[in-house]
């Protein structure tokens, strides 16, 4: 009887790690996305001014400071319909990323052509990002899907490549 590890998968081939790894980070960034659905939801015929108020006063903000005013006014754009928008986008995007997840999780090549065609549309959006403003947080989310597209881009060459090889021998 086989052992198998948790590298090896159940016809014991090894696992591919950096898909393992991008296939965590997808799962993680899910969960993010479920998070803000459900802040969204939760905020909900609540008065936003009052909770920013009350976590402000929370993590011991002065009320006063620019910042506190800045959040405060910005606030007063949001309102239910608004909440609800975001917090069913929020929903949708962590859908569509858990299944971006589970399909690399599972070295599915749907799951790799999925994240490949999501990847390379937000690229132009996180390049605009930096351009406008530059900050480590743009940089290091762009350099990490940058990588993780020529990662999957390779894969998906490269078994291409061995398709065409198997083919022609035939």
């Amino acid at each position: 009887m086989p052992r198998f590890s948790s590298l090896t998968r159940a016809d014991g081939q090894r696992r591919d790690r950096l898909l393992l790894l991008i296939a965590v980070y997808k799962l993680l960034h899910a969960l993010f996305f479920i998070a803000i659905g459900i802040g969204a939801h939760h905020l909900l015929h609540k008065d936003l001014a009052d909770q920013i108020d009350l976590f402000a006063r929370h993590l011991r903000f002065n009320p006063e400071s620019r910042l506190v005013t800045f959040v405060l006014d910005k606030a007063s754009l949001v309102n239910d319909p608004v909440l609800r928008r975001i917090g069913f986008f929020a929903y949708c995007y962590a859908a569509v990323t858990l299944v971006e997840g589970i399909g690399l999780y599972l070295e599915k090549a749907w799951g790799e052509f999925l994240t490949l065609a999501i990847t390379a549309s937000f690229l132009p959006w996180e390049l605009f990002e930096i351009f406008r403003h530059v900050t480590w947080i743009h940089l290091s989310l762009f350099a990490i899907n940058i990588l993780v597209f020529l990662y999957l881009l390779n894969l998906v060459l490269a078994r291409a490549r061995r398709r065409a090889n198997s083919v022609t021998r035939l």
